[in-house]
């Protein structure tokens, strides 16, 4: 993982801008916003680990390009995706950040990325209340969605669904990892792909 030159500080003011715009949209004061002068731009390659499992996250991530995901490995050697974030999104583990605890799925990217990080001390500043408020009201409103998608919908029903509100999640995410977020193996996904594109 690499950082963008510190020789040159404008083009790092101009890689954090995109999470300096999006702290506003959630209700940041600008005269607040010097914090971020703590952000780091960074550029990371497919596979990095941002946040290993079971450690103290102290960072946050804003998808500027690429994808990230929290995903949660067994001893067993399996895998259980939690979340992907794509571009304009800001990655962290929700729960752990309200409880202080230690996290219970690594993030890491899943091809190369361009990030600004930002330490989580930020966040947790009195006077960014209402970023985390909207953002609390954001990740609640997030969790009902997905678990309606999960628990009243058929798979097929749920890459359909993933088709209409989320093409880019189809068409950017590989068949294993689609399978895996909408709960069914990648046989499964393949026999609803060819069910659909049979039928008339």
């Amino acid at each position: 993982m690499t950082t963008l030159s510190p020789d040159t500080l404008k083009a790092t003011e101009q890689a954090i801008k995109p999470l300096w715009q999006y702290l506003l949209a959630l209700g940041a004061e600008p005269d607040h916003l010097a914090l971020l002068t703590q952000a780091r731009a960074l550029s990371c390659q497919p596979g990095e680990c941002l946040l290993p499992q079971g450690e103290y996250q102290t960072f946050a991530y804003f998808v500027v390009d690429g994808i990230v995901r929290a995903c949660h490995y067994t001893q067993e050697g399996s895998e259980r995706c939690k979340e992907f974030y794509f571009e304009g999104e800001l990655c962290f583990l929700y729960s752990s950040w309200l409880k202080q605890d230690v996290a219970p799925y690594q993030l890491e990217t899943v091809g190369a990325c361009r990030l600004v990080q930002i330490p989580l001390a930020v966040l947790n500043e009195p006077f960014m209340q209402q970023v985390q408020l909207a953002l609390l009201k954001q990740q609640l409103l997030y969790k009902e969605q997905k678990e309606a998608f999960l628990l009243l919908n058929t798979p097929e029903q749920r890459y359909l669904h993933l088709l209409e509100y989320f093409p880019l999640w189809v068409e950017r995410l590989t068949h294993a990892q689609l399978a895996n977020y909408i709960g069914i193996t990648a046989i499964s996904l393949s026999r609803i792909r060819k069910r659909l594109q049979d039928s008339p």
